[in-house]
């Protein structure tokens, strides 16, 4: 899309646009309705239907090209990211990818080393249209100690461009240790810092949760959880999760990532615990694209699975549910590239999500949005933080890869391009 230079510096009008189910201000339904978008000192000063705006300051005609908020991604692993070309996974397993990421880790993670691939990261994500990230960050060895006041001037460098949270990965049993005070004053002491554990059915114990669920109320932080990373059949930790946070009365947002194995439960489970979750007022988010890679792998055969939680059952039951990037480029996942429209895509190729008639454009703009404190959304008084698509549907949107997008922020046409990747330095 081509704009002419005036429209950064002054109040523009972006006409004939198409704004995706779900993302249309609540007053407006009709599906074939195209909107003129007013925007004004790093606003949206108003949305109407098509012909009503077209006399306000300079006017771009879209034809139909579709406007979206810019993305938030709510589970990514940037100080993971972008290690495949020297560490990857040797056999596409889960397993394999903790060893690889384990012995990278050893080897190479020094704040240099570590800050050039969280700044790539971010640049990617910047690029393609995303505002908002949260990071699961190791914290555990060397690594865990520096790696906080790192992200602490990555959110001070990247303020106003892309916020940044940070969630602590670790093992539930670090919280019963000598050295849980300084896991979490490194949380409490961080902009939007988050707890975080690993849980599976083998590792989560009543007593664990409690203390971890403790330390959250204490400190006043949210829970953001890996939760049942696996195909186990005979239970999940989800389960336990949403009983304690129920017996706890606790306050805090509780999110739980991957959620795997609630797809292998009986039926009757499924329900069960899809109804704790609904009562504890649990969020869900799903990582399709990382799941389909390691679930259910086995050398020589084709996966029986999907590896993706229930998202069409969590989400008809009112569960918040949202889709994010998880591992970029490393030992759990080889591809990427921080880019939430593939995520989508994928999500709704892999979930079969194209014909339930639900907002799933929400789940990786304003669900996740909200859950972070802020506002990804098309409204009168929102940020101007959009991005126009070279699309006029969710089929053209859904079929391409997209690359023609044109991201604003807080207005103004954003010249930012994906990096190179020789910018991370090393040879192939």
């Amino acid at each position: 899309m081509t704009f002419p230079a005036s429209f950064s510096t002054a109040p523009g009008v972006l006409l004939n646009a198409t704004i995706p189910a779900g993302l249309r201000p609540s007053s407006f339904t009709d599906e074939s309705m195209r909107y003129d978008i007013a925007l004004s000192d790093g606003k949206i000063s108003d949305i109407l239907p098509a012909g009503n705006l077209s006399s306000v300051g300079e006017a771009i005609d879209l034809k139909g090209q579709m406007v979206w908020p810019c993305f938030a991604d709510i589970h990514t692993h940037l100080d993971k990211a972008f290690i495949w070309e020297r560490t990857p996974n040797p056999d596409g397993t889960f397993m394999g990818a903790l060893q690889a990421t384990t012995q990278d880790r050893e080897g190479y993670w020094t704040d240099a080393d570590v800050e050039r691939r969280m700044e790539f990261s971010l640049n990617c994500a910047y690029a393609h249209g995303t505002s908002a990230i949260r990071t699961h960050l190791d914290t555990f060895g060397t690594h865990g100690n520096r790696v906080w006041p790192l992200l602490r001037r990555l959110q001070k460098k990247w303020s106003g461009k892309v916020a940044l949270q940070g969630v602590s990965l670790t093992m539930p049993e670090r919280y019963m240790g000598e050295d849980r005070d300084g896991i979490v004053r490194n949380v409490a002491e961080t902009e939007g810092g988050v707890l975080g554990a690993v849980l599976m059915k083998h590792n989560t114990t009543p007593e664990a949760l409690e203390v971890l669920f403790g330390l959250a109320t204490e400190y006043g932080l949210e829970l953001d959880l890996h939760v049942d990373e696996n195909g186990e059949t005979d239970g999940t930790a989800l389960e336990l999760i949403a009983q304690t946070a129920l017996k706890l009365r606790f306050r805090q947002k509780i999110l739980c990532g991957h959620c795997c194995s609630l797809s292998v439960q009986s039926e009757t489970q499924q329900t069960h615990i899809i109804s704790l979750l609904g009562e504890a007022g649990i969020g869900i988010v799903s990582l399709p694209l990382c799941n389909m890679y390691l679930q259910d792998r086995t050398a020589g055969r084709t996966p029986r699975w999907r590896g993706v939680t229930l998202l069409q059952e969590l989400d008809a039951a009112g569960i918040p549910v949202m889709l994010a990037s998880d591992n970029v480029r490393d030992p759990f996942y080889a591809y990427g590239d921080f880019d939430m429209h593939e995520i989508l895509q994928g999500g709704t190729r892999i979930g079969q999500l194209d014909h339930t008639h639900r907002p799933w454009a929400q789940s990786v703009t304003s669900r996740p949005g909200s859950w972070m404190g802020r506002t990804h959304r098309l409204e009168k008084g929102a940020p101007a933080d959009l991005i126009i698509f070279p699309a006029r549907s969710m089929n053209e949107w859904m079929s391409r890869s997209q690359a023609g997008r044109t991201v604003l922020r807080n207005g103004r046409i954003l010249e930012a391009i994906p990096p190179s990747y020789e910018t991370l330095g090393g040879e192939i």
